[in-house]
């Protein structure tokens, strides 16, 4: 991989997220229904689906906002928005065969590619040229007035 496909990889993740999380929010029983299928209609679902949303609009966002920093300062961003999937699809594996047959493969099939390729790029983003990894880089030095 060269290093800008990490970074627009980790971008379109980061934009993914951040437009799963709003939709979650605004419309959460469309987001749960694929998984949990005609319980996305109650109330519970919808607050859960909700809080859900709010958690992935914050990985999404911070994820995004930090790679606009730095690779290094993304890459715990990067990685802990795969943490949260690969916990999404150790649930749906867990609850599998009580999952809609007809959408639990592609919920399977999303979480685990989302937290495979999330992972992939955390340890592929390449830090900034000049940067130490911490914060932005330092602005260079104002230029001196002439005393002569």
């Amino acid at each position: 991989m060269t290093s800008s496909v990490p970074l627009r990889l980790a971008q379109l993740v980061a934009l993914g997220r951040i437009g799963i999380g709003c939709t979650a929010l605004v419309a959460p029983t469309a987001m749960a229904r694929p998984w949990i299928g005609d319980a996305a209609s109650g109330p519970e679902a919808r607050v859960l689906a909700r809080t859900m949303g709010g958690r992935d609009l914050a990985l999404g966002i911070g994820a995004l906002r930090a790679l606009g920093v730095d690779s290094a300062v993304a890459r715990p961003w990067v990685a802990l928005a795969g943490l949260a999937d690969a916990v999404d699809a150790t649930v749906t594996v867990l609850a599998f065969r009580r999952l809609p047959r007809l959408s639990r493969w592609a919920i399977l099939a999303s979480t685990v590619g989302s937290a495979v390729v999330s992972f992939r790029v955390a340890v592929t983003l390449e830090p900034d040229p000049g940067s130490v990894g911490i914060g932005p880089p330092s602005p260079p030095p104002l230029p001196q007035a002439s005393t002569s």
